[in-house]
């Protein structure tokens, strides 16, 4: 399947800045053009945009966070609670 091809954006006027971050999407200045593993163009005119890495996204190639963990909080004994001290027994 054929996508039509929109011509590239150009600034001359700045380098386009890519920030790599530690377990989460890759950060690019925007707007860009992303050419996805089928060939697909997808572009974003947004002055940021964040590009899933992990592909967990199901915005991708665009992250929506997905790659964050989610942690279960588990409650705390009190033991000046009462209602805490039956809880446990």
């Amino acid at each position: 399947m054929s996508h039509p091809v929109s011509p590239p954006l150009s600034r001359p006027d700045r380098v386009p800045r890519v920030t790599l971050t530690d377990g989460g999407p890759m950060l690019v200045e925007g707007p860009v053009e992303l050419e996805t593993p089928d060939g697909e163009i997808v572009r974003s005119e947004r002055p940021v945009v964040a590009v899933c890495t992990c592909r967990r996204s199901k915005r991708f190639p665009f992250c929506d966070t997905s790659h964050r963990r989610k942690v279960r909080q588990t409650r705390v004994r009190n033991e000046d609670d009462p209602a805490s001290q039956d809880r446990m027994r």
